[in-house]
């Protein structure tokens, strides 16, 4: 069965794209295998020139592929833009630090020379969702890249003309072939990729399933893997917050990516002396939030990725809303063409109820009231999953307690939470582990090779 690449807004089929054979995944495994062969070799300088040369070429073509991504996956048109941009900004970021990065450490000890080496370690299968269609693998890809290993990209179904636009980028930009390869492949397949010999290493981003099904996989056949796997990251208000700043970031935050991004605030968190002004002030923001056709530059939130994901975030609010949670704003999809579900907000939510219990992947909010910041602290960490977090407060005490204390990878203060290349980005409990980015990420997928000189 080809992968269908639909447009959410329209419902209208936009291409096909066939699924590779078992021969022509086996060539592709081949040629990735002999490709790291020499691409380990070249020097940082060749690796940096090819890589700046990509962001180049994206950069040139910042309309062209912004509009692939919104027509596949219904992402704001300005929203997909940005996400080029954001890729391009660390294509050249990782182009230069790889080398600071990645070089070796002298370690004193009695030898006459000792320390330790960062060594590429080969092919690395890389299993992407569909939310960031290029940024959530050039996240992975370039440092993965730079550190001297190739990548075997297997893309969500549903975003084929985004996964074969950043393969054709790379050989553009003068990556040898092999380096880059994307595959179109059924779920079955994954299996036997990860357990080739050529395949060195495996990182997921997606569901906490899909990543326990990977991670069992790459264990039984002794495979390095990383997984970022989502979460329900809480938006804690504190006593000092400035909401001017607040609500309107706790908006952008929640219907970022059409609500669709692991790290946007899902769930609410606020000290009760803030609660009524927050709540009364947030609903009135997102029952404003513009919606629409994303490829109008003037609207903020488009349909979701498909069927399936409208019909599940319904069932989601609407049973949690029968189990007697509170609707302020939204709470039922649009009737229109395309799957639009509007910004929502709920409050009173049962903890036994769908939405206090499981992430909701679209633009609804869950408001929580608690007494004080510990025991919001407490509420945020109330959760199997831990990858993101932030604290709104002008107080650093009350800042600096919430960083220490949320049980999260990724803890931000007064700012929405994002990934960003200077800093490691993961998770924690369910979300899953490893890291990508920074330095911390460009050496998940080597060999920490220790040496002596005696």
């Amino acid at each position: 069965m080809p992968f269908i690449s639909i447009n959410p807004a329209t419902e209208e089929i936009i291409a096909e794209y066939p699924v590779a054979t078992p021969s022509e995944i086996d060539a592709a495994l081949d040629r990735a295998h002999h490709a790291f062969a020499s691409w380990r070799t070249t020097s940082y300088g060749e690796r940096a020139h090819v890589m700046v040369r990509a962001a180049e070429l994206l950069e040139g073509e910042v309309p062209v592929i912004a509009a692939l991504m919104t027509s596949e996956m219904g992402k704001s048109f300005n929203a997909a833009r940005g996400e080029v941009v954001k890729c391009a900004l660390t294509m050249r970021y990782v182009a230069e630090h790889a080398e600071e990065y990645l070089a070796t450490q002298m370690i004193a000890t009695s030898g006459s020379r000792s320390g330790v080496r960062f060594d590429p370690v080969g092919a690395i299968l890389a299993i992407m969702p569909w939310n960031f269609p290029l940024w959530q693998v050039v996240r992975f890809a370039a440092p993965t890249l730079m550190a001297g290993n190739v990548v075997v990209v297997k893309h969500a179904p549903n975003v084929p003309g985004s996964a074969q636009y950043l393969a054709d980028l790379f050989l553009r930009a003068g990556f040898p072939e092999g380096v880059v390869t994307n595959l179109f492949v059924e779920v079955e397949s994954i299996s036997g990729i990860i357990a080739d010999p050529r395949i060195a290493g495996v990182t997921l981003t997606g569901s906490e399933r899909a990543g326990r099904a990977v991670a069992e996989i790459a264990g039984r056949h002794l495979k390095k893997c990383v997984l970022e796997l989502g979460g329900s990251d809480a938006f804690v208000v504190g006593a000092h917050a400035d909401l001017d700043l607040a609500v309107p970031m706790a908006v952008t935050a929640r219907v970022q990516n059409n609500g669709q991004a692991c790290i946007a605030a899902k769930r609410f968190i606020v000290v009760r002396e803030r609660a009524d002004e927050f709540l009364e002030r947030f609903s009135a923001a997102m029952a404003a939030v513009p919606t629409g056709d994303p490829m109008d530059p003037e609207v903020v939130l488009g349909p979701l990725v498909s069927r399936a994901q409208l019909d599940l975030l319904n069932d989601q609010v609407s049973s949690s809303v029968a189990a007697g949670a509170t609707v302020h704003v939204g709470g039922t999809p649009l009737a229109r063409d395309g799957f639009f579900y509007p910004a929502t907000v709920l409050s009173a939510v049962p903890s036994t109820s769908r939405a206090a219990l499981e992430e909701l992947f679209g633009p609804v909010a869950t408001v929580y009231v608690v007494d004080d910041l510990a025991a919001a602290i407490d509420l945020a960490n109330d959760t199997p999953w831990g990858l993101g977090g932030s604290i709104w407060s002008t107080d650093d005490t009350e800042i600096d307690q919430a960083i220490a204390g949320i049980d999260a990878g990724v803890v931000f203060a007064n700012a929405m939470v994002a990934s960003m290349p200077e800093l490691p980005f993961g998770g924690t409990k369910n979300s899953g582990f490893g890291r990508e980015l920074s330095s911390f990420g460009m050496r998940e997928f080597t060999n920490v090779k220790s040496f002596f000189v005696a």
